[in-house]
């Protein structure tokens, strides 16, 4: 299990991811909501502003997306706190991972609560005719903390196992 000073880092990256995606949905709803869009750089990267009622890449079950989204967030909350939990002590990159994803996913569940909405997007990147769905910071910490995660299971996974520890004989039978 990870030590107090690990929980606390936990707990540090967690607020402030979730603290930078509330403060800049909330930028970007204020600054956004009367231009279909401002570039930043050219068409390849643009401020706007999009709610997604869905999930991931516009995935989309209908009316009931909101609550079965805020169900399913709500779900993997859970297990990555039990996976926090399970983490081994000294984990770093495991520890940091879940950080992120548990943020990202704090993060886009706060937006279906407070609105129907949806989630609030507004990071666009259009590569020539190629257009990258509109994304947040929370999903931007999710991604990485997924990519960490795996990254952190496959080296586990590769790692020799921990050499057997020598027993000592057993005694001779009594007489």
């Amino acid at each position: 299990m990870a030590s107090a000073i690990e929980r606390r880092r936990f707990s540090i990256v967690v607020a402030v991811v979730l603290v930078l995606d509330i403060a800049s949905k909330i930028a970007a709803e204020a600054l956004l909501s009367r231009y279909h869009g401002v570039a930043v750089i050219g068409e390849f990267f643009q401020l706007r502003l999009v709610y997604n009622p869905g999930a991931a890449f516009g995935i989309n079950v209908g009316a009931a997306s909101r609550w079965i989204f805020m169900g399913l967030s709500s779900a993997a909350l859970v297990i990555l706190w039990s996976m926090l939990r399970a983490t081994r002590e000294g984990d770093t990159v495991r520890l940091l991972a879940i950080a992120l994803v548990f943020a990202g996913a704090a993060g886009n569940l706060v937006d279906r609560v407070r609105s129907s909405r949806g989630v609030v997007d507004f990071l666009d990147f259009t590569f020539g005719t190629w257009h990258f769905p509109t994304f947040n910071v929370a999903d931007s910490a999710v991604t990485c903390g997924a990519v960490l995660l795996a990254f952190s299971l496959w080296m586990e996974g590769r790692a020799p196992a921990p050499a057997a520890m020598p027993t000592a004989p057993a005694p001779p039978p009594a007489p």
